[in-house]
């Protein structure tokens, strides 16, 4: 499966998919940017893993439109030398970019079958990360590549029932090609010892794990800790912020401004194993992304991941938030960063309601939200969406994002 800018399998939904069409008769290729130390081809649990060189970083619309560009012509060619090779029946393409529809088109033109992954809203990413209050040429290029996406596609993958809605009512789709593939954690994730170290630090402690972007609320969050210290006198925590991206440099500067850092801990990107263990050690997590045409509509990984491990979480009201969080979360208005704050104080000293809400969380993973609960609809995208046999004898390629929210 191809990764725009994440390597594999450190790309979480891009390996579990991988692995789960592998079990369900598809022959998959993952062509993926290679990280420090990678071979650039590799075999890894019957995956075939192909390698490019990583595209060159970067914040700016130049710097994006360069890193797009090159990265689907890299996947582009890497994926017609696999077609050679071994054969292609399926491009399935998750976002962004998306400009990904330009290799789905290329293999509808051979006669192949094209699965659009929608993770991302990119135009709403856009007016997000670049604080754009017109909806101007950029949007309007963007929301032209996603319609594109949409009519390329055989099938569409949808991580929610807002992203189906979209497909449907925007991208004219017919809802029988519109499959929601949600994207909760495995049943085996569960708590793991926490660091003792870290149990030292302070009383309480409070978790935050996800990519650190503009649109994540990161800086809401260090707001809403200078009230917990200042308006409501709380000494008695530390915030763990595990995770890395183009926003920490930021963030660090506003850390300091607000005179926080001794109740701010950023651990930078952690493997998966030790964020666990982090998240294990927590008192209660927070989900700071605030209200917007993007995360109203996306569901966070961070908070699937808060409650696979029984954690309450105290998060702005978002309408997808709602529908996965149910009676696990408290909701905030309005962005409201003060409020926030009086919540997460509120919630650090009820640990009866912080138990109920933990473990209301835990059930909904077990019962209905886990991965394991999304692979049957998955499958379903394959053999009812794209007519396969039951035992999908196919061979696949496709690409995806890491910094996905759905």
């Amino acid at each position: 499966m191809l990764v725009e800018n994440n390597g594999f399998p450190r790309d979480f939904r891009v390996r579990r998919e991988a692995y789960a069409l592998r079990d369900h008769g598809c022959q998959v290729s993952v062509v993926c940017p290679r990280e420090a130390a990678q071979p650039w081809r590799e075999r890894l649990d019957d995956v075939e893993v192909f390698r490019f060189p990583a595209p060159p970083g970067g914040s700016g619309l130049l710097s994006y439109a360069l890193e797009f560009g090159y990265a689907t012509v890299a996947m582009l060619v890497i994926s017609l030398w696999v077609a050679l090779r071994r054969g292609v029946d399926v491009v399935h393409a998750a976002n962004p970019p998306d400009t990904l529809f330009v290799i789905g088109a290329v293999f509808r033109l051979l006669g192949k079958r094209f699965v659009f992954d929608h993770h991302d809203l990119a135009p709403e990413v856009y007016l997000s990360r670049f604080r754009e209050p017109r909806r101007g040429f950029v949007y309007k290029i963007l929301k032209l590549m996603e319609r594109a996406s949409y009519a390329a596609a055989n099938v569409v993958i949808a991580t929610n029932e807002s992203y189906r809605r979209r497909a449907i009512d925007e991208g004219g789709k017919s809802p029988d090609k519109v499959f929601v593939v949600r994207n909760g954690p495995p049943l085996s994730y569960q708590s793991l010892p926490p660091p003792e170290g870290l149990i030292k630090r302070a009383q309480y402690l409070i978790g935050y794990v996800g990519t650190i972007g503009p649109q994540d609320g990161l800086d809401c969050w260090l707001r809403a800790i200078h009230h917990l210290v200042e308006t409501f006198g709380r000494r008695d925590f530390l915030a763990v912020i595990i995770g890395d991206g183009d926003a920490m440099p930021g963030l660090r500067r506003l850390a300091v401004d607000l005179r926080i850092e001794p109740y701010v801990l950023f651990t930078g990107r952690l493997p998966e194993h030790d964020a666990r263990q982090y998240l294990s050690a927590v008192t209660l997590c927070v989900q700071p992304d605030p209200s917007s045409p993007l995360n109203d509509h996306s569901t966070m990984n961070k908070l699937m991941e808060y409650m696979a491990l029984g954690k309450p979480t105290v998060a702005f009201d978002l309408h997808e938030t709602r529908v996965s969080g149910g009676d696990a979360a408290v909701y905030v208005a309005d962005n409201d960063e003060r409020e926030f704050a009086r919540q997460v104080a509120r919630l650090l000293d009820a640990p009866d309601e912080r138990a109920r809400m933990g473990e209301i969380g835990r059930q909904r993973v077990v019962t209905a939200l886990a991965w394991e609960f999304s692979v049957p609809h998955l499958v379903r995208a394959y053999q009812d969406g794209l007519g396969l046999s039951p035992r999908m004898p196919c061979r696949l390629v496709g690409t995806s994002d890491p910094n996905e929210r759905t």
